[in-house]
């Protein structure tokens, strides 16, 4: 009987992870299944784009899957169930369940409201395809006259803010956040993001906390109202509750635990890759959301997944976070390197960063494609690693 692999999410973390299983693991020996709600791969870092008007880039799954044997299921996830080790997934034929011997989850996050009241009801946002759609309607609505309220200060915010700016000079763009934006960079990097800023005429409340959305707009905690024809909320994001319903260990934004190697910590034939995982990295602390920790993450899962299915040893893929690259608009970029502790070291600035980005991008989505290009065609055989416990090596 085969082994059973089922891939939740076919992001940046599962499309690649499931290729890579699928190019190293011997087809007789086991079965692959990918359950995404999209027939598409969806490049999230260009949805700030694609909400700013831009064409965006089409990617099947089932062109990026073929000839490696992977089954594709185009389907909503319902519910895990952790004892029968069974999934439960809903498409426009109705509800089925399917059974896996070993589950990788990489469904990826969604927006954090922060229990701000309004922000479902009245916000926009770009954390998937069809939320960037919406708000691009809502700006084709507004055509050349109207404000845009971005609301946030990390990397999704500056660049839906920036995007908007530069595809839109008509609107007024305005960011709003918490604490500085930018925060995390080094004093050179920081001011030439301000200067993209005021260069595009985005307009910056620093210090400003919302704490209530309405279709007008948005107000902060000194009680200051700031008016807006469309709100874009990207103040954070988190997990959908699935892992944490299935009775798997999760943090508090709903991230499962994880060990060095990927595996829940409370029930080790699931793995966790992307932004589902709470993954430590090699500084001794969490690894951010980002599409970057959706590779450092993805590369372990695997190795894991295969060393414990064939009995090898398991390599310690490196989880270090190097740096921050944000676009800020299509011809502008920043590119921050950071030590081992997080401190930023310096960085690449303007256009020569905006190439650098756009390649970033374009090598990104072909190697979910090609996960083992450049490498031996390696399929390995299971023999007999599932009778052994999880993480045991073979002699």
């Amino acid at each position: 009987m085969q082994h059973r692999i089922v891939v939740l999410g076919a992001g940046y973390a599962g499309a690649c992870a499931a290729g890579y299983l699928a190019r190293r693991l011997h087809p007789s020996e086991v079965e692959i299944t990918v359950v995404n709600a999209e027939a598409e791969f969806v490049e999230r870092m260009r949805l700030h784009q694609l909400a700013a008007g831009g064409d965006g880039r089409r990617h099947l799954l089932a062109d990026l899957f073929g000839g490696t044997g992977i089954r594709l299921r185009v389907a909503r996830v319902g519910a895990v169930d952790t004892d029968r080790r069974e999934v439960t997934v809903t498409d426009g034929a109705g509800t089925d369940r399917l059974g896996y011997d070993t589950l990788l989850h990489a469904l990826g996050s969604t927006v954090a409201d922060r229990g701000v009241p309004g922000v479902a009801a009245h916000a926009f946002d770009v954390a998937g395809r069809p939320s960037a759609l919406r708000l691009c309607r809502r700006l084709d609505e507004l055509g050349g006259d109207g404000t845009v309220l971005v609301v946030g200060g990390g990397l999704t915010a500056i660049e839906a803010a920036t995007e908007i700016a530069e595809s839109r000079p008509g609107l007024r763009v305005v960011l709003a956040t918490r604490g500085r934006v930018g925060g995390w960079f080094g004093p050179t990097a920081r001011r030439h993001l301000l200067r993209a800023f005021d260069r595009l005429g985005v307009e910056l409340h620093e210090h400003a906390t919302v704490v209530g959305v309405d279709a007008t707009g948005v107000r902060t905690a000194d009680g200051t109202v700031l008016r807006s024809d469309a709100t874009v909320w990207a103040a954070g994001f988190a997990v959908p509750p699935l892992a944490a319903d299935a009775g798997i260990a999760v943090d508090e934004d709903g991230r499962i635990v994880v060990d060095r190697q990927m595996r829940s910590v409370s029930h080790p034939q699931v793995y966790a890759a992307g932004d589902s995982a709470r993954a430590i990295g090699d500084n001794g602390r969490p690894l951010p959301m980002s599409c970057a920790t959706a590779g450092l993450t993805r590369m372990q899962a695997t190795a894991s997944i295969i060393g414990d299915l064939t009995g090898r040893r398991i390599p310690a893929s490196p989880l270090a976070y190097t740096g921050n690259c944000v676009s800020l608009g299509r011809a502008d970029a920043l590119f921050q390197v950071v030590d081992g502790e997080g401190r930023s070291t310096w960085s690449l600035r303007g256009a020569a960063a905006a190439r650098m980005k756009a390649g970033v991008l374009r090598a990104t989505a072909w190697n979910q494609g090609h996960p083992t290009f450049g490498l031996p065609v390696r399929r390995r055989r299971l023999a007999d690693a599932i009778d052994r416990p999880v993480g045991a090596v073979r002699p």
